[in-house]
This record gives C-alpha cells, sequence and structure tokens, in this order.
C-alpha cells in the first residue's frame, strides 16, 4: 500500500511504515497527517502485523509542520482541530496517538530532524531508536504555541516534569545523546531503520497474544489503581493461559525450535484515550468496534507480504 506522502509493506509479519516527502524533511502538510492516520487506522485491525516499523525517507525523521502548506490550505484549523464525537484526538493529535492504538509494538527509526510534530509522532512509538547526531526539539515555542499533537500525554510519560518544561519553555534542541540521557528515546545506534527491523523482526518471532496484552497491559497500568493494575494483569493472563499460542510457546521451547504461531482474529479496536481505567472483561484481542468520521466500513483485507518500500 502506497501514496504519495505515505508508503506501506509487510514483510515476515513486520510492517513498515515510510513518511514519503523526502525534499521537505518529512513536514507534515494536510495531505501527510490524513495519509498518517489512515495507515494507522489501517494497521490497527491487521492481524497479521505483529511489529511496525516507522520511519522517514530522506535526510530526516520529521522536521514537523509544513506551516507554508497550511497556510495555504483553505480551513485548516477546522480540518486539525475538528474533534469527533467518539473519538479522544482531533487530527492533529492522532496522527501521533495512533500509534498507541495500534495493538502491536511500534518503533521509531529516527534520524535527522525530529522537530515539533515530528518529535510528537515519535513519541506515539512504543519505542525510540536514533542516531547520535539526530536533532530532536519541542519547536513549537518557536512558533507562539504548545505541544497540541498528544504531546501533554506522550512527552510527560518519557520525561520528569521539570525537564519537558524546560524542553518545552526553551525549545532547545538535543542530539541523539542528550535524547537518550533524559529519557526521550530508547537507544542510540548509528543505524536506526536496521536497528529497529531487527527488534521488530524478533519481537515478530514471539506470540502475537502475548505481545498484544503486554502492550495493552504496560500502557493502561500505569494509569490504574493497583487493585485494577492487578486485576488487568490477571485478566489478560486468564486469557492466555492454555491458549493454543502460548501452548505452542511452551512447546517451542521444550523442542528446542522455533515456535510457529497463529495471527489473532480480525477486530477493530476502541479508541484508546489517556484517561481510561478499570479493565474490562475482554481477551488481549477482543476489543469494540471503533468508528471514524465516515462511520465503520468493514475491515479490509489482510495485507500481502512484500518487500519493504
Amino acid at each position: 500500500m502506497s501514496n504519495e506522502r505515505v508508503t506501506l509493506s509487510v514483510d515476515g509479519h513486520v510492517a513498515h511504515v515510510r513518511l514519503n516527502r523526502p525534499d521537505k524533511r518529512n513536514g507534515l502538510d494536510p495531505a501527510l497527517f490524513q495519509a498518517l492516520v489512515e495507515v494507522g487506522r489501517r494497521l490497527r485491525i491487521e492481524p497479521g502485523v505483529r511489529a511496525v516499523v516507522l520511519a522517514g525517507e530522506g535526510p530526516a525523521f520529521c522536521a514537523g509542520l509544513d506551516f507554508q502548506a497550511f497556510l495555504q490550505t483553505p480551513n485548516a484549523k477546522e480540518l486539525l482541530l475538528e474533534r469527533p464525537a467518539d473519538r479522544p484526538a482531533n487530527l492533529a493529535q492522532e496522527v501521533a496517538w495512533i500509534w498507541r492504538e495500534v495493538p502491536v509494538p511500534v518503533i521509531a527509526a529516527i534520524h535527522g530532524a525530529c522537530f515539533g510534530g515530528g518529535l510528537q509522532i515519535a513519541l506515539g512509538a512504543d519505542l525510540r531508536l536514533c542516531t547520535p547526531d539526530a536533532k530532536l526539539c519541542v519547536m513549537e515555542i518557536e512558533y507562539g504555541l504548545v505541544p497540541d499533537m498528544s504531546g501533554s500525554v506522550t512527552l510527560l510519560e518519557q520525561l520528569p516534569l521539570d525537564v519537558a518544561k524546560e524542553l518545552t519553555f526553551t525549545g532547545r534542541v538535543l542530539d541523539g545523546n542528550e535524547a537518550k540521557q533524559l529519557g526521550l528515546v530508547t537507544r542510540v545506534v548509528d543505524d536506526p531503520l536496521a536497528a529497529a527491523t531487527e527488534l521488530a523482526r524478533a519481537i515478530a518471532a514471539r506470540s502475537p497474544d502475548a505481545i498484544r496484552g503486554s502492550k495493552a497491559l504496560l500502557d493502561r497500568a500505569p494509569r490504574l489503581s493497583v487493585r485494577e493494575a492487578f486485576a488487568l494483569e490477571s485478566e489478560l493472563q486468564v486469557a492466555l493461559l492454555g491458549s493454543p499460542n502460548q501452548v505452542e510457546a511452551v512447546m517451542a521451547r521444550l523442542q528446542k525450535r522455533a515456535a510457529i504461531f497463529r495471527d489473532p482474529p480480525p477486530s477493530t479496536p476502541a479508541s484508546k484515550t489517556p484517561t481510561s481505567t478499570a479493565p474490562t472483561s475482554t481477551a488481549p484481542t477482543s476489543t469494540t468496534p471503533a468508528t471514524s468520521e465516515a462511520g465503520s466500513p468493514p475491515a479490509p483485507p489482510p495485507l500481502g507480504e512484500t518487500d519493504p518500500s
């Protein structure tokens, strides 16, 4: 799957998503916002995908908002800020938050500029690998703005409040090494795309049910009470115990062979809001239908296995 702004391919249960405006350092224009959200929604319901690598083509991951493009777009403010009644996020926020709603791990491979909205997209990923010379910045203050693409949640998940405030108040640019010291990225590597792909393949070799359950647990537990978090642990574990993929994981280990796991059934996950609380009574891959501004279209057919673009 590809369009002018974003490419998507799947290889060995790993989805490769590429921002594709290299001549603009992958600056965010309306078409790129919409294309990224479309791809994220597709991956949110794709049963054959077990990990996602998110990267940018050309010299940068994403240099942030393309202001010139929005100045030339009628109703740009309404496009970005309109919030559907059934969604926690407007379009500006969903382009970053959608990666939290994808039920499998998303790994951002960061190189070059990762500024403003680009940083908030990277923060929506579960893991971030970057080069030592990458440049990361909470840049909104340069334009007299606040970080408004889910950064109020994701930035504070990675940084102490005072550090988040310093970076937000000053717009100071960090290199990859300082970003790692502060906790903004997971790991510094010379080739983040290769390292992210290797990590994604390792994750894809594990039970997809356990991986999805683990992401759900670790994303939700910090916002729950101790009692609710422990109940969620038990709920997810009970759903896994004795399931075909859990049995296969045990048998493969005992027999010293590679496991062969089944894909989970197709699903359309409910919107994950930053304020979700008590656990539900669903299994790790069983969720309620999601809707979009256009309603609830039928799920698309599974993605084919192709070489990454």
